[in-house]
């Protein structure tokens, strides 16, 4: 009797951001088998990163199970380009330019490996483990890391565009000459709505208010410090998040009037701020979103863990790339 193959049944997720680098094996179902991190800064050479990346994720490999069971790799960057496999032009990260990641820590590990930006990794493990199962046509809105990111679903395919980086979303102009944004340009919605954006709107509104205000005895303003004075009725603090939702409502009433998903699925740090932002956002979208679509479309917070989600998804994209061995 001829022997047959075996199915290969996990796969490695690896989430890599300015300050740390967390890889894990996942298994069919969705279960993080094992797990660990690095400090991303600690290698400032991509060659250096690389090998200490390969060599960390093998050894996870060796002690839960073998390399005989890990079918791929899936990975999440900031501006990873799933289409080419590299990162391309991060502006947060040490390595500059055109980075070949995917044909590097191929050549390492010898496994098939896939690369992605990390709102195209949300919106894929949305679609898998979270909020968005089941659906086919989605926005995934991701507000954290001083920015806003998203990727959004079409007939059940993520819509990447002809050079993978469509929706963008947050460097569309909301206000002309307005702030200046990071991508070199003035009024992208992401200098408002973005956990940076907000700091910024409170302290214009602290420095214009003419009543006290916590918010000026502050240490730091943040998410965080920036909720617990709108939760002791702090008006300023409101005002704030009145602001930040009324323009982050505007700018997804556009998006959704442009795709017409069955949902908006919102993830990210400024989640925290829970209805002193939902509440103004929604009131804002239902006033700029086409009429036909009013009322039509779910807007949801996403259910799965922030520090679990992205290694999630980058787990499900390394199911969807083909497989591929070194060692076959």
């Amino acid at each position: 009797m001829e022997e047959v193959d075996q199915i290969k049944t996990r796969v490695v997720g690896i989430d890599i951001r300015e300050y740390r680098t967390t890889y894990a094996i996942v298994d069919i179902r969705g279960e993080i088998i094992a797990q660990d991190h690095f400090r991303t800064l600690d290698y400032p050479e991509i060659s250096d990163y690389v090998n200490a990346l390969s060599e960390r994720v093998l050894t996870l490999i060796e002690e839960n199970g073998g390399y005989e069971t890990i079918r791929s790799v899936g990975i999440s960057a900031p501006s990873g380009n799933f289409l080419t496999g590299c990162i391309e032009n991060a502006a947060n990260m040490p390595w500059k330019g055109v980075v070949p990641l995917a044909a590097m820590l191929q050549d390492q590990l010898g496994m098939a490996v896939a690369v992605a930006n990390d709102a195209h990794i949300t919106a894929l493990g949305e679609r898998a483990y979270g909020s968005a199962h089941g659906m086919k046509d989605f926005i995934i809105i991701s507000i954290s890391h001083g920015g806003l990111g998203s990727c959004f679903f079409t007939n059940g395919q993520p819509h990447l565009g002809v050079n993978g980086f469509a929706g963008e979303v947050g460097h569309t102009c909301v206000q002309i000459n307005g702030r200046q944004c990071g991508c070199g340009r003035k009024g992208c919605l992401e200098t408002y709505v973005s956990d940076k954006g907000l700091v910024k709107t409170a302290e214009e509104l602290i420095a214009k208010s003419t009543e006290p205000t916590l918010l000026s005895q502050l240490d730091e303003l943040n998410i965080r410090t920036i909720t617990e004075c709108c939760e002791m009725g702090d008006r300023v603090a409101i005002e704030a998040f009145r602001q930040v939702g009324a323009m982050l409502g505007m700018g997804l009433a556009n998006y959704v009037s442009v795709i017409n998903p069955e949902a908006i699925i919102l993830t990210g740090d400024m989640m925290q701020a829970g209805k002193w932002l939902l509440k103004p956002m929604r009131t804002s979208f239902d006033e700029h979103v086409f009429h036909n679509i009013r009322g039509k479309v779910r807007i949801l917070v996403s259910i799965l863990k922030e520090g679990e989600r992205d290694v999630l998804g980058a787990s499900a994209l390394a199911w969807d790339v083909k497989e591929y061995s070194l060692f076959k």
